[in-house]
């Protein structure tokens, strides 16, 4: 039989311990953009030509 390249194989649970920190990573990961959607429609950006959301938006919301 072939070595592996990886090494042995041990029977630990992966997934299953780490599941808070994936949590974790979601809820930050949804702040974040719930922060930058809030930041990008202020008054200050919102009529930036580099804000992303006003290529999608309608001709009569861009004025």
């Amino acid at each position: 039989m072939a070595p592996s390249l990886l090494g042995k194989k041990f029977p630990g649970a992966v997934a299953k311990p780490m599941w808070p920190f994936y949590v974790s990573g979601l809820v930050i990961m949804y702040g974040v953009n719930s922060f930058a959607n809030a930041l990008a429609t202020s008054d200050e950006y919102k009529n930036d030509p580099r804000n992303p959301a006003l290529k999608n938006a309608p001709a009569s919301e861009k004025h």
